[in-house]
């Protein structure tokens, strides 16, 4: 019985209100709050569009009722007990951030009046006194409310970035190149915003209503602008996050780890719009072409890129241990028990990557070749074995000919493709010198070929 009082006051109140407000516009006394009970009628009818002009209208017209609008909207949704009212409040508003700018004083207004403790969207104390099912148009308001509470902070956001770019576009009149430190910052913000729009995406789907409130037509029509604008949400986030993939190896460990979160939950999210589209196809709430197309994230790919990106910051933290325990070995003196008297330390300095270690003056460098040649021997002779003249023969030289097979005869050893085997009997110096261009004198032609030419080794 006291239920049923209940839903009797409070229809009986709101229709009073309206009735007054109605009366008081007619006489010519026009309000802003009289305006907001008009527009939010308790009826089972969508909220009128031409209300969303008029005040539309007063805004461009007067600037200073933005403020005004922001406390007739905190009066009229704070005070009401009826779903069918505080559901139009909320359209009404949603309406109204979707056609002002991003940048427009409403949300400043509306973030003022929020900030005061005036307006609280989220928690929303809504509680429904006008129906049976009381309790799923409850859930359905206070789950619209809390979408718009956090839109007002992701626009927000948005807006300043927004300005920003306008700013740096008015300032630059020719584009430029972005440097690698621009573009980081352009992927810090975004690594910000997208979370944002993950959590709204995720509100829109908590504002999924159930029971009485899905036969609801007044629900319906409000979903219908709910759905719409996760559209834009996904296709945002779908275009964002790609370029945020793209940079991922160049990011910082802290964002690189951020991204990796984002993309990871994306896998999840991607499944529950799926089914959250297909149930709003099932109740023909839009059309079904305007529904984007859900890139689902399979589990392996996932798992991929998180073994990627732990194989490579390990590989990073061992090089950087490496790199530190080579640095302080270097930075440590070197002692050793043969030291001198004057206690010389040979220090190592790394400079570019190389090691250069600084010898002793005492000790002397060793050659890299050593030639077993006797000491003895005298210059003259290794210097007339080394540049005796090819095909000139000297008194310590043997040298070979080809027969008209092309093997070689002679007293020495080769093969006979341009080596003059010269050989000092002084101490057993032997010494063998290849020549490319010398030619032997008795070379047979046979069917166009050089058989002995090594220039031509297979013939022509």
């Amino acid at each position: 019985m006291q239920r049923r009082f209940r839903q009797v006051f409070t229809s009986l109140r709101e229709h009073t209100c309206v009735s007054y407000a109605k009366i008081a516009t007619i006489g010519g006394f026009c309000d802003l709050d009289l305006l907001v009970v008009k527009a939010t009628t308790p009826d089972d009818l969508p909220l009128p569009e031409r209300y969303v002009h008029d005040f539309l209208k007063i805004f461009s017209i007067s600037p200073s009722s933005y403020r005004a609008f922001a406390l007739s909207f905190t009066r009229r949704f704070g005070k009401t007990q009826s779903w069918r009212v505080a559901l139009k409040c909320l359209v009404l508003l949603h309406r109204l951030l979707r056609a002002l700018p991003e940048n427009s004083q409403l949300r400043t207004e509306l973030l003022w009046t929020r900030s005061n403790g005036q307006m609280s969207l989220y928690p929303c104390h809504f509680r429904d006194c006008s129906s049976s099912a009381s309790h799923d148009y409850t859930v359905f308001v206070r789950s619209y409310a809390q979408l718009l509470d956090e839109a007002l902070d992701c626009l927000t956001l948005r807006s300043e970035q927004y300005e920003e770019e306008e700013h740096e576009e008015d300032g630059e009149q020719e584009e430029e190149p972005e440097s690698f430190p621009d573009k980081m910052k352009i992927l810090g913000e975004m690594l910000e915003v997208l979370p944002q729009v993950q959590s709204l995406i995720d509100r829109v789907m908590d504002c999924r209503p159930t029971g009485a409130a899905a036969r609801s037509f007044v629900v319906r029509s409000a979903m219908r602008h709910i759905i719409r604008d996760s559209f834009v949400c996904y296709t945002t986030f779908r275009k964002e996050i790609v370029m945020v993939l793209e940079h991922l190896i160049q990011l910082p460990y802290r964002s690189c780890i951020a991204a990796f979160g984002i993309y990871k939950k994306a896998g999840v999210q991607a499944s529950q719009l799926c089914e959250f589209y297909d149930w709003c196809k099932s109740m023909g709430l839009c059309g079904v072409y305007e529904y984007p197309f859900i890139d689902r994230i399979p589990k392996i790919q996932i798992q991929a890129l998180e073994n990627f990106l732990n194989g490579m910051w390990q590989l990073t933290e061992s090089s950087s241990s490496t790199a530190s325990a080579l640095t302080s070995s270097i930075q440590s003196p070197s002692s050793s028990n043969n030291e001198p008297a004057n206690n010389q330390t040979n220090w190592a300095t790394f400079e570019e990557t190389a090691i250069v270690v600084k010898p002793q003056k005492d000790e002397e460098m060793e050659p890299l070749i050593r030639l077993e040649v006797d000491n003895s021997e005298s210059w003259e002779a290794v210097l007339e074995a080394s540049v005796t003249p090819l095909g000139v023969p000297s008194k310590n030289s043997n040298f070979f000919h080809l027969n008209s097979q092309g093997q070689g005869q002679g007293q020495g050893q080769g093969h006979g493709y341009g080596y003059e085997h010269c050989s000092a009997e002084v101490n057993g110096w032997q010494m063998q010198v290849y020549n490319p261009f010398f030619q032997t004198q008795n070379m047979v032609h046979l069917h166009g070929s050089y058989a002995s030419n090594p220039t031509y080794p297979w013939g022509l």
